[in-house]
């Protein structure tokens, strides 16, 4: 088993960061053929996606209708 660890930043407090190419460099660079790949967020306000991020829209429409939900800011009536 083997353990590698990617560090991010974000800029907003909504945001999507696709970590494919990370994650394939990782692969490549320890010459990794074959494997089983785990994706884990240890934050609890964070979360995992799988997107193939075909149409951008998707995540704009992600972000927005979690906002919807679950506003940043509570909205004032």
């Amino acid at each position: 088993m083997m353990i590698h660890e990617i560090h991010l930043q974000t800029k907003n407090h909504d945001e999507m960061i696709d970590i494919t190419a990370q994650i394939q460099d990782f692969l490549t660079t320890q010459n990794i053929k074959d494997s089983l790949v785990v994706v884990y967020c240890p934050h609890t306000t964070a979360g995992i996606t799988i997107n193939e991020n075909a149409d951008p829209d998707v995540q704009k429409d992600f972000l927005r209708r979690l906002d919807e939900i679950y506003p940043w800011e509570k909205r004032r009536k």
